[in-house]
């Protein structure tokens, strides 16, 4: 009975922590500030913004490779974020195997897997 009281508590903070990391924003940079990419805590991107002398300059490879990497760096960062939040999604639950199963969704804690 216990068991089924502490999954209901988590089901019901995942909503609310769904809800806050929608509204959490970071970002990504290359090149100096040349390419800004944002992202919410979802690890959905919202917006990328190119210096406009970058994007007529001709050089594509570069363009796309600051791109790339403008994005990783904002969805890492929102990773980061997602994993903060979640942390308090187990914090007083004891439920065998919850921090593996959130891991095994890309969030890592402190202790999972052990």
């Amino acid at each position: 009975m216990q068991v089924m009281k502490q999954a209901q508590a988590m089901q019901g903070r995942m909503g609310e922590i769904q809800a806050r990391l929608a509204d959490v924003r970071v970002e990504g940079t290359a090149g100096g500030g040349m390419v800004t990419v944002t992202a919410d805590g979802q690890q959905r991107i919202i917006n990328c913004q190119i210096e406009p002398g970058l994007a007529t300059g001709g050089d594509q490879e570069m363009l796309e490779d600051l791109v790339c990497s403008a994005v990783n760096q904002a969805l890492e960062k929102s990773r980061e974020a997602a994993t903060e939040e979640m942390s308090s999604l187990t914090e007083g639950l004891d439920l065998p195997g919850i921090k593996d199963a959130l891991s095994g969704m890309g969030l890592n804690f402190p202790g999972a897997g052990s």
